[in-house]
């Protein structure tokens, strides 16, 4: 399979991505436990949804963690540090709901506009193919 884009294209969309990684630990205010694959699927997967899902839902947004117990855990890390509202279902008492905090989304709706200013830019800059 022949190679589509240069090394420098390549490096253009890590630097992209570093630049928006750093982003992502902006959002919270540096703190580098959130800064995990766990925790960008289950908040990405709340904000996609743009409203409160059951708890058990919400466990399988993480899809690099095997256990429901331990997706449990980053879940109620995530209500203990406010990113995350946890709720009675009203249709079912035996289960909860979750969702986006309203400053987090917030907070992701700021980091999702960088982020997409930064795809732009880095694509801008990849269009035209230089020599390696």
């Amino acid at each position: 399979m022949a190679a589509d884009y240069t090394g420098r294209q390549r490096g253009e969309y890590l630097a992209m991505t570093d630049r928006v990684g750093r982003r992502w630990l902006d959002v919270f205010a540096g703190n580098t436990k959130f800064y995990s694959a766990a925790y960008w699927d289950l908040l990405t997967g709340l904000w996609r949804r743009d409203g409160p899902v059951r708890k058990t839902d919400a466990l399988g947004f993480m899809t690099a963690v095997r256990s429901a117990h331990t997706a449990g855990k980053y879940i109620d890390e995530a209500i203990r540090e406010g990113l995350v509202d946890e709720s009675v279902n009203p249709d079912d008492a035996r289960s909860k709901l979750v969702a986006l905090a309203p400053d987090m989304r917030s907070r992701l709706d700021v980091f999702f506009d960088v982020a997409v200013d930064e795809m732009r830019a880095a694509a801008a800059r990849v269009a035209t193919p230089d020599a390696d």
